[in-house]
Parts: C-alpha cells; sequence; structure tokens
C-alpha cells in the first residue's frame, strides 16, 4: 500500500510539473524581426516584420517606433501575415531619416498570453 501511495504522488508531482512546463513555453517569443536586430539597412523599411514561435493575435498586438532624438515615427496598424499566423506585420507610414531606431513590440498569442520586448536597428 504505501509502494502504491509513494508511486501515485511521483506520478502525480511529475505530471503537475509537466503541465506547469508546458504553459511556462505558451508565450509568443520573437524568433526573427525585419529589419534584423542590431542590422544597419541601406534602404529604410516600408514595413517592420516580427515572426513568433506562436500564432499571434493582430487586433491586441502592435509597436511603437522611436527615431533619432526619440521621435515616434508613425506605423500603421498592425496585421498578421494571411499564410502564417506566427507573423506581425506593421507598415511604416512616415518617411525614416537615417539614424538609430528602438522597435518596442507587444503581442498577444492566440492563446491569451502577453509578451512584449524591443530591439534597435540603424538606417544609412
Amino acid at each position: 500500500m504505501a509502494f502504491t501511495r509513494t508511486r501515485l504522488i511521483t506520478i502525480a508531482t511529475l505530471f503537475t510539473a509537466l503541465t506547469v512546463s508546458s504553459s511556462a513555453f505558451a508565450h509568443a517569443h520573437l524568433k526573427h524581426q525585419y529589419p534584423a536586430a542590431d542590422a544597419a539597412v541601406t534602404a529604410a523599411p516600408q514595413a517592420i516584420t516580427l515572426n513568433f514561435s506562436e500564432g499571434v493575435e493582430a487586433n491586441f498586438s502592435g509597436l511603437t517606433l522611436t527615431g533619432p532624438q526619440q521621435t515616434v515615427v508613425k506605423t500603421g496598424t498592425a496585421k498578421r501575415n494571411e499564410k502564417d499566423d506566427k507573423q506581425l506585420i506593421v507598415p511604416v507610414e512616415e518617411a525614416m531619416k537615417p539614424g538609430d531606431y528602438q522597435v518596442d513590440w507587444h503581442v498577444v498569442s492566440v492563446d491569451g498570453h502577453k509578451t512584449k520586448g524591443n530591439y534597435h536597428f540603424s538606417v544609412k
């Protein structure tokens, strides 16, 4: 009887650990982006493209693009790629001058988890 009880506790603990671990990884993590982090591009991008580890909800996601002298660059509405729900595309609606830029992004994954982050790139 004691062996069975110990075994049940061990199985329950293992199941709980696996369940908690999988939900900890259920956030949309940024996999790659264009322009790339720390890149120096010669032509100003027409859009910022973010690729995540899981699908995102465009209606609850977006970014702020900040340029030289902390000037906010006007961007359009974030949209998901029609063929890839893991890709978020945000059009840049204002001319980007040469200088350093910061992208502050936030997304809500299809399962409701919120994630945010930032990265830098420069326009030559």
